[in-house]
């Protein structure tokens, strides 16, 4: 039996201009002049220029203030809906996107021209060509040859063999660039180093290594490989020196704008030190000054002078002004809002980390996390990290991302606050000075740590030293 309820809840609901407020707030320098671009060009109320602060142009605003609140009621003068009215210039699901900035050579174009001058057949130019469609942007078939099989016999209608297709993929793995084809790493180098002098000695050993003892030489095994091919010290030197002179990605040669995104690094913000001050400011040199056009002014002034008509096209006429009149001055506070905010943010942070600005020194780096900027600034959390986001700032000793200042706390043995990141740094700095034959261990550096005053756990520093990208002790072994 079905029931009817009514019921009364309080729900909180962003509204469309509360959600563009923070797309703009995300948005870092680049992409918010694409964005300034986009708006000029949907809204004809909107022009470059900065305001003009005189008696003349104040007169105008005021006018155009007066017109403005004439016109609400010259526009619900009728019974027309309101949904009519409005005007939404965004998709509600649009979504960012990353901006290429340069055009390079077409990876799989530039395959399938080397397929057009090879002498094959028809049907090996139409396997060659589907082929080359199923490699990645990083030069590899992933793809089973027998998976492949039955794609082909579905979207050409053809029957082929595996045999025959390992043929046709011979042909494209002759291709420039050398490894192209390969369907694992192995492969990969293997490709490339049949294409060198055999009869060199380390080319001869580093493919020896590579057939039939690669699991061992991605583990670092080097004595025992040295042991089984009874090669001197010097010879597995060179052979290794020629297996880490290859390309493990030969697709990443070519810059594909279809399939990647190269991202220009523009600094939100520039900060310089003068006279032992930190002079902070935005970056805005290529954003334009916005202002609402003076001709659409001039054409509401019009209207309050002579009183236009109670018509439906002149109803319709100042209906379309008046939304893109507030459409622009929505988007020209919207800007100064976002200035505000960024600007008010990265002040706090660079209070709080006023000794490390100073120098650059990364050991006076405070421990920092988004609540305690978002205390300062009274903005809210998730409004601070919409900031750090993606933002930049550039310093007299080089180009930072926000979230760099960020980091968590720890004590060390004076009972001090520190930040981690000064630990990581330490780690950096063992593992750069360390004995390479000898490689320090997590437990090694754990006792450095605990020497220098740090003490932690090893599994804090198997967890550092992982996000700091610093492989473990056997894969940094070196000869």
């Amino acid at each position: 039996m079905q029931k009817l309820n009514l019921q009364q809840r309080l729900l909180q609901k962003l509204s469309p201009q509360q959600i563009q407020m923070i797309k703009l707030l995300e948005l870092p320098t680049m992409q918010l002049e694409q964005r300034i671009k986009e708006e000029l060009e949907v809204n004809p109320v909107l022009e470059e220029g900065g305001d003009q602060v005189s008696d003349e142009a104040e007169m105008a605003d005021k006018t155009q203030e007066d017109a403005l609140s004439n016109i609400d009621s010259y526009i619900n003068d009728d019974d027309t809906p309101n949904y009519k009215l409005y005007a939404n210039n965004y998709s509600k699901d649009s979504t960012k996107t990353a901006i290429p900035f340069s055009v390079g050579i077409d990876f799989h174009a530039s395959l399938e021209d080397q397929l057009g001058l090879r002498p094959i057949t028809p049907r090996q130019q139409a396997l060659g060509q589907y082929l080359i469609g199923s490699i990645d942007d990083d030069g590899y078939l992933r793809r089973p040859l027998e998976n492949i099989v039955d794609d082909i016999a579905f979207a050409l209608n053809l029957e082929v063999t595996e045999e025959e297709l390992e043929e046709v993929l011979q042909v494209i793995q002759d291709f420039e660039p050398l490894g192209v084809g390969a369907r694992n790493l192995q492969e990969c180098l293997l490709i490339q180093l049949r294409h060198k002098d055999q009869e060199v000695k380390a080319v001869y050993n580093a493919t020896i290594i590579l057939e039939k003892y690669f699991e061992e030489f991605t583990k670092k095994h080097y004595d025992k490989i040295a042991s089984r091919l009874g090669l001197e010290e010097d010879e597995l030197r060179d052979a290794i020196e020629e297996i880490v002179s290859l390309t493990p990605k030969p697709g990443s040669s070519y810059n594909d704008p279809h399939s990647a995104y190269a991202e220009h690094i523009i600094p939100d913000f520039v900060l310089e030190l003068k006279d032992d001050e930190l002079m902070l400011s935005l970056n805005s040199k290529n954003q334009p000054e916005l202002r609402i056009s003076r001709e659409y002014q001039a054409m509401l002034q019009e209207y309050v002078a002579r009183k236009l008509d109670n018509t439906k096209k002149d109803k319709e006429a100042v209906t379309f002004v008046k939304q893109k009149i507030d459409s622009a001055k929505w988007f020209i506070d919207a800007l100064k809002l976002r200035q505000n905010t960024l600007m008010l943010t990265m002040n706090a942070i660079l209070e709080f980390q006023k000794a490390y600005f100073m120098e650059g020194d990364e050991t006076k780096l405070r421990p920092m996390i988004l609540k305690d900027i978002a205390e300062v600034t009274n903005l809210d959390i998730s409004t601070i990290s919409r900031v750090v986001n993606s933002k930049y700032v550039q310093t007299h000793f080089g180009i930072y991302p926000l979230k760099h200042f960020f980091s968590e706390g720890m004590q060390n043995d004076s009972g001090e606050e520190v930040s981690t990141r000064e630990i990581k740094t330490i780690l950096e700095e063992c593992v750069a000075s360390e004995n390479k034959r000898q490689p320090l261990t997590d437990e090694a550096l754990m006792d450095i740590l605990k020497e220098k005053g740090y003490p932690i756990a090893r599994r804090t520093v198997a967890k550092y030293r992982e996000q700091l990208n610093i492989p473990v002790a056997r894969l940094r072994k070196e000869l």
